[in-house]
């Protein structure tokens, strides 16, 4: 996709994450396609910030001397953090405002506060690239057709924005459309359907579980997976070790079920990063 401004030279990229305090897995991507897109060269600079951890975003703001400031956040939806709390932070709106402007101008900068990722169009290939590269990774006792799997995305789901929801559910819709799994369909830690009745919803043998989360954090790492049906004891024990808390594939209730890595993790997130900052300087450039 061409746009209108492809010149970044004069510009810093912010990637702006949750951040924790308690596990460092789930800054990790962020650091990774930071430093994926720096080795490009496209930017003055790039960096990172957090909500939850150091180096924190309106410091990071701060610090950064550039003329253009795009600050694109790593979250799956337009939710309470990415549509609420960090606009606030940054000074884009007030208390309890969720309509701004996302560009601002702040002494000699413009400010850019870009579209969520998980929002973009191409999560639908990230999601499916999750799936297809999992089966072919662990075919045991062989890799499945789509046409004979059901595929659950799972979210978080939550009462604080229904926006959190919507993003499982428009990539449900995406990948229905295109007719390779036998059957699509949203799952959620907080909320109906649910993730730990998979196994019952599923109309096919074979499951894939693609956990639409930006980080392999506390909830993907270890929740899901008990969600799943996997004992608790023996998941905190793999993951003390440091190994992977879900054997792919694994049995359960008569069906075989593929669980992969969070979506934040694929590789292909580094370019939808990229692309949400070409289409805010496109929205801004002049007709």
């Amino acid at each position: 996709m061409k746009f209108a401004t492809d010149d970044f030279s004069d510009a810093a990229l912010v990637l702006a994450g949750h951040g924790s305090t308690l596990n460092a897995d789930s800054s990790a991507p962020i650091f990774r396609h930071a430093d994926a897109l720096r080795r490009r060269g496209i930017f003055a600079g790039v960096r990172e910030a957090f909500w939850k951890q150091e180096p924190s975003l309106p410091r990071v703001v701060r610090e950064i001397s550039a003329p253009r400031v795009f600050i694109v956040p790593f979250f799956i939806s337009d939710g309470f953090f990415a549509g609420e709390i960090i606009p606030r932070e940054l000074g884009f709106c007030r208390q309890g405002e969720n309509r701004f402007s996302p560009i601002q101008q702040s002494g000699g900068q413009t400010l850019y506060y870009c579209e969520p990722v998980g929002t973009h169009p191409r999560m639908t290939e990230v999601l499916l690239a999750r799936a297809k590269d999992i089966v072919e990774r662990f075919p045991f006792p062989r890799a499945p057709h789509p046409a004979e799997t059901a595929l659950f995305i799972a979210g978080h789901g939550t009462d604080n924005n229904e926006n959190s929801r919507k993003a499982v559910e428009q990539q449900v819709e995406l990948i229905r459309a295109r007719n390779l799994f036998a059957q699509v369909q949203g799952v959620f830690m907080e909320e109906d359907p649910r993730i730990g009745d998979c196994c019952q919803l599923a109309r096919t043998k074979n499951i894939i579980v693609v956990p639409f989360f930006i980080s392999d954090g506390m909830h993907s790492y270890e929740d899901i997976p008990v969600m799943m049906g996997a004992p608790k004891d023996v998941v905190r024990e793999r993951l003390k070790l440091g190994r992977p808390t879900w054997r792919n594939s694994t049995e359960r209730e008569g069906k075989r079920l593929w669980y992969t890595a969070a979506v934040g993790t694929e590789p292909l997130m580094t370019d939808v990063i990229l692309d949400r900052v070409r289409e805010s300087a496109q929205s801004a450039a002049p007709a």
